[in-house]
């Protein structure tokens, strides 16, 4: 809405001219998804469900009879700003509408009084996933000079074309591992938060640096992204307001995100992944998330339908065995969880656009 506000505006006003600056829209979508978050989230407290605790989670009183469920707002709130900041492609309307349809699954997930179970949810997930990686496969061919749609993988020079069922293969498997690895992390106050918002903040500049520079793409030996500027507004938007959020959820906290806020950030940042053309991205973004719920869930799944025992004296999601048998608080877990995060995704960043 701004981007064209600003062609119109700009003949007899200048200045309006700036709004059609990625660099101003950018700025703009960070600090009122922050504002709107950290005024409007609290006014939501009375409304949203409270928690009712999570049998077999390690200091589930903690956050008994807080609000939760918080994702509802600030995944709102990250959709507003898209539609007034970002001059939309269909990909983009796409991917935004079902990461909105992610959290609203999470949200009445959150209200009901019996929890869904994980057969349900992961139905939901795969047909989020599925659609996604379609639309992704889809806008991507059509946008291709050939119609095809590529990859750009790590160590080799030139982009490999991927058919639809392997492209859906892999889009939908990486969706639905970071859906639900993010939402295994969301177990101590701002731990989730802090490490979902160094993804977003790695994607925005990705894509406003990298991928949606002409030149400096090519200097890489990566595939130009002609909406790579705008998907960097998009990735600023979704980080200014789970600022806003992460400023109520800071240890100790007073809400949580929820099924509604996990689920929808984890499945925008895997889309987002998808985007840049080389899933493998996915390490540089969320390798610690992967590594802390993501073992759980293969301890589990081996467990239970191979009768395969692992990791017996390793309790999951990581962080619960770092607070039980390592005698970590949760500001230590938060902090030293930031810091390995930030340093693997330096080296994967490094890794994956200099070698080539």
């Amino acid at each position: 809405m701004l981007y064209y506000l600003g062609s119109l505006l700009q003949e007899n006003f200048g200045p309006a001219r700036l709004l059609q600056s990625y660099t101003v829209l950018i700025t703009i979508a960070l600090y009122v998804g922050f504002f709107l978050s950290v005024k409007l989230v609290p006014k939501f407290y009375d409304k949203l469900p409270h928690d009712r605790g999570r049998e077999f989670t390690e200091h589930a009183a903690d956050a008994k009879g807080k609000p939760t469920g918080a994702g509802v707002v600030f995944i709102t709130i990250f959709v507003f700003i898209c539609c007034l900041c970002v001059p939309m492609t269909p990909l983009q309307g796409c991917i935004i509408g079902l990461t909105w349809l992610s959290m609203l699954t999470g949200y009445l997930d959150d209200r009901s009084v019996n929890s869904w179970g994980e057969y349900l949810k992961g139905a939901l997930d795969l047909v989020i996933c599925l659609a996604a990686s379609f639309a992704l496969y889809y806008f991507l061919g059509k946008a291709s000079p050939d119609g095809k749609t590529y990859f750009w993988l790590p160590f080799l020079t030139n982009p490999v074309a991927v058919p639809l069922w392997l492209y859906l293969i892999i889009g939908t498997v990486l969706l639905w591992a970071s859906i639900n690895t993010t939402n295994c992390t969301d177990g101590v106050d701002g731990l989730s938060s802090m490490l979902i918002l160094v993804a977003l903040i790695t994607m925005g500049c990705l894509f406003y640096f990298v991928l949606g520079h002409k030149d400096l793409a090519a200097y890489l030996l990566v595939p130009h992204l002609s909406a790579g500027a705008s998907w960097g507004v998009i990735s600023f938007a979704m980080a200014g307001a789970l600022m806003g959020y992460l400023w109520h959820n800071a240890f100790p906290s007073k809400v949580m995100m929820g099924d509604a806020g996990s689920r929808a950030l984890g499945f925008f940042i895997g889309a987002s992944v998808m985007v840049t053309g080389n899933p493998f991205i996915i390490l540089a973004t969320s390798s610690l998330i992967f590594i802390n719920g993501g073992l759980g869930l293969v301890k589990v799944a081996l467990k239970r339908f191979f009768k395969i025992s692992i990791f017996k004296n390793i309790r999951f999601p990581l962080h619960d065995h770092m607070r039980k048998s390592r005698g970590w608080s949760a500001t230590q877990v938060v902090i030293k969880f930031l810091i390995i995060q930030l340093l693997a995704t330096t080296a994967f960043v490094g890794l994956f656009f200099k070698i080539r």
